[in-house]
């Protein structure tokens, strides 16, 4: 009998939860190692944000795969990847049933796979057959213990059981730890039911937003508590203590961040993934802790320094040879974490593939009334940033398009998703303030509320007081859902909407998804003076033969340009969407040898890192926002921009036989107006 690997995958509409399930061969299991040298592959999942099934695995799809369990003793078709329970997103028990933003899943020793039935407020259970069954929860968002019929649970996103049948419950929006006996009775284990955080005994602890946790041998329990960005113990007896975790020198940090999922070994090494920073963390049973994998939000196949998550929510060890499965949820993927470096080719298209046919968006509402009509775009993807903090005007990149509003104007959702993450808001009362829902960021608004923070009529905003009776918070929980037009906050004094399509890492062009009504008819410029060239030591080339700029060896390019749309003022500076340069003979009509074709280098389709701003933009770039003089625009020609990576560059004239040319800069935007500027040079 050969040891096979199964995929089973539990589909709801925008929902997928994944069960691999893998043959063991009973043996004594080796130590764990720590820093162990881990490779990340595709197991499942072709990066698209759409449900469907096919062959191979890597060719199908999920929409929102959060969480992931290992079994023993199933055996199937190699590489088979089958819808194990599910159809459309409700609730109903039997086979195949129907859940609502399943999330965590854990299994037991006789198979039975149980679900934190996150927008049914229940926890379920699917025997081995299939048979969906409500194991807890009347389906009301509330907190009740008792009976399990009876019960009731706000929001639950994590799961675990024992090995006597106990299922324990992050009961996330209760902040509780809860405990369903295997007589059917709902205890509460530990949290005193408001967010905070307090250790102590049971019911005088506070946690927020826990969202993951595991059993250990001795019944202890370990809890990722997200919204407190910790780890927590509970003993036996009901006492909550913080579990310490020390990073090593080389991770240069000192704290967890946003911890989700949690998979514990025989020998009591946790790994922990960090969903906002896109990383699995291994933690030694003393606490000392390294990074695993992962290098940021984004996408990578290969060993740590290369490797990328986004937003990994679930992870489960195959006890058989220590692999980590991992749902890869923002790249729609489930990934194997392994000792073997698969070498797999790269994919053919970026991931995560976010376009407007697997987005099924192809003519985005705007995010004020009306929002058939076309509003004032103030800033675009891919301008320069400083920092409010120091003197940097090249701090980082702008990730989206900034809609201009009035103060108070409502915010609305412009298409119909559901929350996917379990902290959803951030930056209470700060101009950053901001909502995500599902692919879509609206930020610099009051959520769920008007300017005098008055909460919205609206059961999914709930407010969360201080000890003061005042509003501190704003929560949302995973798996509420907006459709277009439903209101989700008011314009603050930043007097735009930002916003924001895809997660971190992974941001495309929300011009991509044609803003209904937007017409850009107006050409770019460039400044006077606005080319500039520069030698590998910097020195700006200023040397003529007559009218041409003598140009030899390796040479940057900097332009200074910028562009508008017919409803800016005057005043208004956006930036380019796209860049390029190409050589021609000297009357401007032949291409040069090496130059058949434009040299496109910059093209802001998608976001590159914050990283990359030095190599987009050249020194004295900035906007006035960030305290520079006035808005400039210098870009960094030679170096290149595409798919969300930059690479810097120099343009080789090396190649290029001696005579007079003319160098032509295009500078373009979104809509496809353009801007040429012929610079006649001489190669000596």
């Amino acid at each position: 009998m050969r040891r096979v690997l199964l995929l089973i995958t539990l589909i709801i509409i925008t929902v997928a939860v994944v069960v691999v399930a893998i043959y063991l061969k009973r043996r004594r299991l080796p130590p764990t190692q720590f820093k162990w040298q881990a490779y990340v592959s595709t197991l499942a999942g072709d990066g698209a944000p759409v449900f469907h099934e096919d062959s191979p695995p890597t060719q199908s799809g999920f929409s929102d795969p959060f969480g992931v369990a290992i079994a023993a003793d199933k055996i199937t078709k190699e590489g088979a990847l089958v819808t194990f329970a599910g159809s459309n997103e409700g609730f109903a028990d039997g086979s195949p049933g129907q859940f609502n933003t399943p999330s965590g899943l854990a299994i037991d020793a006789t198979g039975n796979v149980y679900i934190a039935d996150t927008g049914n407020n229940r926890i379920r259970k699917v025997t081995p057959a299939g048979s969906v069954s409500t194991v807890a929860g009347n389906g009301v968002a509330g907190y009740v213990d008792g009976p399990a019929a009876s019960a009731q649970f706000d929001a639950p996103v994590g799961v675990a059981v024992d090995t006597t049948g106990n299922v324990y419950v992050a009961d996330t929006y209760n902040d509780r730890i809860r405990k369903i006996a295997v007589d059917g009775q709902v205890t509460t284990v530990a949290g005193g039911g408001r967010p905070g955080f307090v250790d102590g005994t049971a019911m005088n602890a506070l946690f927020d937003t826990p969202c993951g946790l595991v059993v250990a041998a001795d019944g202890t329990l370990i809890v990722a508590d997200t919204g407190n960005e910790k780890l927590r113990r509970i003993s036996t007896t009901g006492q909550v203590t913080t579990f310490e975790v020390r990073f090593d020198e080389e991770t240069n940090r000192t704290w967890l961040n946003s911890p989700v999922g949690l998979a514990l070994t025989h020998d009591g090494f946790l790994y922990v993934t960090e969903r906002d920073r896109g990383v699995v963390v291994q933690v030694k049973p003393d606490g000392a802790a390294c990074v695993l994998i992962g290098n940021g939000s984004g996408y990578g196949d290969g060993a740590r320094d290369v490797a990328r998550l986004n937003h990994p929510a679930g992870i489960a060890i195959n006890a058989s040879n220590g692999e980590l499965v991992v749902a890869d949820g923002a790249n729609y993927l489930v990934r194997k974490i392994s000792t073997t470096d698969s070498k797999s080719s790269p994919p053919t298209e970026v991931l995560p593939r976010l376009t407007p046919e697997t987005l099924g968006e192809k003519n985005l509402l705007w995010p004020l009334d009306p929002q058939t009509q076309p509003h004032e775009v103030v800033a675009t993807m891919g301008e320069v940033r400083g920092s409010y903090d120091s003197t940097d005007s090249r701090d980082h990149l702008h990730s989206g398009l900034d809609v201009f509003g009035a103060y108070d104007d409502v915010v609305r959702a412009i298409r119909s998703e559901k929350v996917t993450s379990p902290l959803p808001t951030w930056g209470f009362g700060e101009l950053s303030e901001g909502l995500n829902v599902g692919l879509i960021l609206y930020i610099h608004m009051h959520v769920g509320r008007d300017k005098d923070s008055k909460p919205f009529n609206d059961p999914r905003f709930i407010s969360v007081k201080g000890d003061d009776g005042k509003i501190n918070r704003i929560r949302v929980r995973r798996g509420t859902r907006f459709r277009p037009g439903d209101a989700v906050g008011t314009v603050n004094r930043m007097y735009h909407v930002h916003l924001i399509v895809g997660p971190s890492g992974a941001q495309v062009n929300p011009l991509f998804f044609s803003p209904l009504g937007f017409v850009d008819t107006v050409k770019p410029t460039i400044e006077k003076d606005g080319v500039q060239l520069f030698d590998e030591s910097g020195a700006r080339l200023t040397g003529k033969a007559g009218d041409k700029l003598i140009v030899n060896g390796r040479l940057r390019i900097v332009v200074d340009a910028f562009d508008r749309t017919n409803m800016n003022a005057e005043r208004r500076r956006l930036g380019l969407y796209s860049l390029g340069y190409q050589v021609f003979d000297a009357a401007g009509n032949t291409p040069a040898p090496g130059f058949t074709d434009r040299r496109l280098t910059m093209l802001f389709n998608r976001l590159p890192s914050d990283e990359a701003t030095k190599i987009v933009y050249a020194a004295e770039s900035g906007i006035t926002v960030y305290g520079s003089k006035t808005t400039r625009f210098l870009y960094e020609l030679t170096n290149t921009v595409r798919d969300g990576h930059a690479r810097a560059d120099l343009w080789d004239t090396t190649a290029l036989p001696k005579g007079d040319y003319m160098l032509r800069i295009i500078v373009a935007d979104f809509s496809g107006n353009e801007t040429q500027q012929d610079i006649p040079i001489t190669k000596q």
